[in-house]
């Protein structure tokens, strides 16, 4: 999915006095979209994250984000710790997420791959319609509808068969508060998931979503939630964040 999709938390976050940057990986909304699955891996987003970092010359910085975005934000606290200052991870996806990750995912490549006319066709029928005469979420479908088959086949391959996330032993070291949102009722999210990650994290706070709607359609009480931790991360001196 698209950094747009994250548009409205960034302003509600804006709105508090926080400086936010939300960013499309490789593969992903206007970045480039190369068909190489070898160049698709949570360790090589995590890069470019830190990459991003050094570019806007930020020493550190709360990193969050949903789903895959919540996973790469995990890889950038275990590859980079010293850069960050916090995380939020909503709706991450670990060990009780593989099964439903397999069914969901797998036949996504094997259409990119083996019926590329099928992603294309879609692609072409979506891309016409103008961003700005739906509504804000249709929009997001119509943009992750936006795709190249030999791209998402590669995408796809990349993260599928490579490390999903850092495994519990690395999870339990990261000593970096955060902020951990689950909700029921979605197999390839679930929230014994989230719960679990909260766990394993010695710094980790778990909240529960009401649904996997809630921060879409009413984000009043998850956007305060994530200002307040952010802003307590700032508030921090960040000896005493790295000591826990």
């Amino acid at each position: 999915m698209p950094r747009r999709m994250q548009q409205p938390l960034a302003r509600a976050l804006a709105s508090r006095g926080l400086h936010v940057v939300t960013l499309d990986l490789l593969g992903h909304g206007r970045s480039d979209r190369p068909a190489d699955p070898l160049v698709y891996s949570m360790t090589a987003f995590a890069e470019q994250v830190v990459a991003l970092l050094d570019h806007l010359g930020a020493d550190q910085a709360v990193i969050g984000g949903t789903s895959l975005g919540a996973n790469v934000s995990l890889e950038v606290a275990d590859l980079a710790p010293e850069r960050v200052r916090g995380l939020i991870c909503e709706m991450p996806v670990l060990d009780n997420a593989v099964e439903a990750g397999i069914l969901a995912f797998a036949p996504l490549m094997f259409a990119a791959r083996f019926v590329p006319w099928s992603v294309d066709a879609l692609r072409a029928l979506t891309r016409p319609v103008p961003r700005g005469l739906v509504p804000f979420w249709t929009g997001i479908v119509l943009d992750t509808l936006d795709q190249r088959s030999d791209s998402l086949a590669a995408v796809v391959h990349g993260i599928f068969f490579g490390r999903i996330a850092p495994p519990s032993r690395r999870r339990r070291e990261l000593r970096v508060p955060a902020l951990v949102v689950g909700h029921p009722a979605d197999p390839i999210h679930p929230a014994a998931d989230a719960a679990m990650l909260a766990d394993e994290m010695p710094n980790a706070r778990f909240v529960r979503a009401r649904s996997i709607l809630e921060w879409r359609v009413w984000p009043e009480r998850l956007d305060h939630e994530a200002a307040e931790f952010a802003l307590e991360c700032w508030a921090t001196p960040a000896e005493v964040l790295r000591q826990g």
